[in-house]
């Protein structure tokens, strides 16, 4: 199942970006595009869902699930072999005998996670990615906007002159390293399959 944007139109609005009667359909592109790509950087998915996670199991006795907060864990398998003699403890499940015996095993986990309300600076950063890329579209109409992204660095008047730059992304739903860095150290946390459902 697919996740709801981070952001809306309505948000849009509230930041003085209304949507034009006819470009519905492009600012919810947009926004699911830029969710995407913050959903990415943060390596989980922010918002409220139920997902499975498939994690390495080491012989300790903690597992760290991503996504926090957990709110309820419904099903662990090691190895295929569902088990009961867990507990949740803090978002991390704990069993006396550990996750793994003499090598590493894969444990499965359904769960529910994320925070019920995004945080208004991820509002706000999805807005403006969408915000961008809205700008673009409407200032052309051959499409000439899906082009590569490229930053002017320095103009000139006399004998006009421009330098561009480009900083290697394709797009503005591309994030900076800067929101990148960000979003992992806020949320960051890294699993080997992640599906909502």
């Amino acid at each position: 199942m697919a996740l709801d944007p981070l952001a809306t139109a309505a948000d849009l609005t509230v930041r003085g970006m209304p949507v034009e009667p006819g470009e519905e359909a492009m600012v919810a592109i947009y926004l699911d595009v830029a969710s995407t790509a913050v959903r990415d950087a943060a390596g989980t998915a922010i918002s409220r869902t139920t997902s499975t996670v498939v994690l390495e199991g080491a012989a300790g006795q903690w597992l760290t699930l991503p996504g926090a907060p957990v709110e309820e864990v419904t099903a662990v398998s090691i190895d295929g072999r569902a088990v009961t003699d867990w507990r949740l403890v803090s978002g991390r499940l704990w069993r006396s005998g550990g996750w793994g015996a003499c090598e590493p095993s894969e444990v499965s986990v359904t769960y529910t996670h994320g925070l019920l309300n995004v945080p208004a600076d991820i509002v706000d950063l999805v807005c403006r990615m969408a915000a961008a890329a809205l700008v673009a579209y409407r200032s052309s109409t051959s499409g000439e906007t899906l082009a590569a992204t490229r930053e002017v660095t320095a103009e000139r008047l006399g004998d006009w002159s421009v330098s561009y730059a480009s900083d290697g992304r394709v797009s503005t739903m591309e994030l900076t390293e800067h929101w990148r860095e960000r979003l992992a150290a806020r949320f960051g946390a890294s699993v080997t399959v992640l599906r909502s459902r």
